[in-house]
């Protein structure tokens, strides 16, 4: 989100964002290229988008997890309405070339900006429901993410839901959060005989994510508390998903900055049983599902996300390696048969979404993070 790129890289992403659409199964329901020199059709107010119960709004919809979230969203028949914040976005959807005019692809476009009520109330107007995916990086250096970041994403997040609430034809929301909004505190009790679950009940410790400057853990952990706030009480269903650090193809490139963010701390997390990854795929298939089960009440809450728990060291050597800092995982060491003090569990997502999981996974898997 407002993150300046050169054009080398921009273009890079173009290409690999044109790529998963040509390949994957999103090729096939409407993501296609248009004839000539395709423009990007953009919706004035609440004029424009196809409005209806199957239109939807999605705010960093050309992020990692905006991306395949709207995707997703288009493969199950709904017309999407992207919510777009720079110039920089809407020239690397003309770059694309995979919209025709009009919407007839599915997919309308409108500027708006996630710290303004005004035009995030015009963006919308005339949608049934919002997946609120931006998040807010830091485009200076290795370290992902400020404290003022932080702050940012909770004002954000807080505004966001204000829109919601103010529009009137939008009844759900599907906010995007993380797992570093669960697994970060200090009073767990140091000694125990079974390892202490984290599900979707438990909430990391603002102070403690402050004190230790676990910045992403903390604008996630604040952003996401907002949100319930700014909704309790009032006309709109809210769910929020919180995945793991989210890989997938491209997720080097395309999505390193939040991936390092996430990272500080994941010695720790390695030790504790508490790192884990999810596809991208895995991810955006959740939010279409708590989403559609949002309709009949079935889906409320929060629900923790992960494909993976990684358990050896060599997969965060190769998760790092991966992301181009090799020296970082030096220092980690084998825990060797020392059982991990916690236990990751998402019961709650898997029952929603049909599928035989256990909270953690007992053998080892060798993982191909991109």
């Amino acid at each position: 989100m407002g993150v300046l790129r050169s054009t080398q890289s921009m273009q890079a992403e173009v290409e690999e964002m044109r790529t998963a659409l040509l390949h994957g199964a999103g090729a096939a329901a409407g993501w296609r290229p248009s004839a000539g020199d395709a423009d990007v059709k953009r919706a004035a107010g609440g004029d424009g988008g196809a409005a209806g119960p199957r239109t939807v709004c999605v705010t960093g919809g050309i992020s990692f997890v905006g991306f395949a979230v709207v995707d997703r969203l288009l493969r199950h028949g709904y017309t999407v309405r992207l919510a777009l914040e720079t110039q920089e976005d809407l020239d690397k959807l003309r770059e694309m070339e995979m919209f025709g005019e009009d919407g007839r692809d599915g997919v309308w476009t409108v500027m708006a900006n996630v710290t303004d009520p005004e035009s995030l109330h015009r963006a919308f107007d005339g949608c049934a429901g919002v997946f609120h995916t931006s998040a807010f990086v830091d485009p200076g250096g290795m370290s992902g993410y400020t404290k003022h970041m932080a702050s940012l994403e909770a004002k954000a997040a807080e505004q966001v839901i204000e829109a919601c609430v103010r529009t009137g034809s939008v009844r759900k929301c599907v906010f995007t959060s993380s797992l570093l909004a669960c697994v970060w505190r200090q009073n767990y009790p140091p000694d125990r005989r079974f390892p202490t679950i984290i599900d979707e009940n438990c909430w990391s410790d603002e102070s403690f994510c402050r004190d230790n400057k676990l910045w992403f853990a903390l604008g996630k952990t604040a952003a996401e508390k907002a949100a319930w706030r700014a909704a309790r009480g009032r006309d709109l269903k809210l769910v929020t998903v919180c995945p793991a650090l989210v890989t997938g193809p491209g997720f080097r490139r395309r999505n390193s900055t939040a991936s390092i963010a996430y990272l500080k701390g994941a010695r720790a997390m390695l030790a504790d049983g508490l790192l884990a990854t999810a596809n991208v795929e895995t991810v955006a298939e959740a939010h279409v599902r708590v989403y559609e089960a949002m309709g009949n009440n079935t889906a409320g809450g929060r629900y923790i996300c992960y494909d993976h728990v990684v358990q050896r060291p060599e997969e965060f050597v190769e998760l790092e390696r991966q992301l181009g800092l090799p020296r970082r995982a030096a220092a980690v060491e084998d825990s060797g048969d020392r059982p991990a003090r916690f236990e990751l569990c998402m019961q709650k997502l898997a029952r929603l979404m049909s599928t035989r999981r256990r909270c953690t996974y007992d053998d080892y898997y060798s993982v191909a993070f991109d």
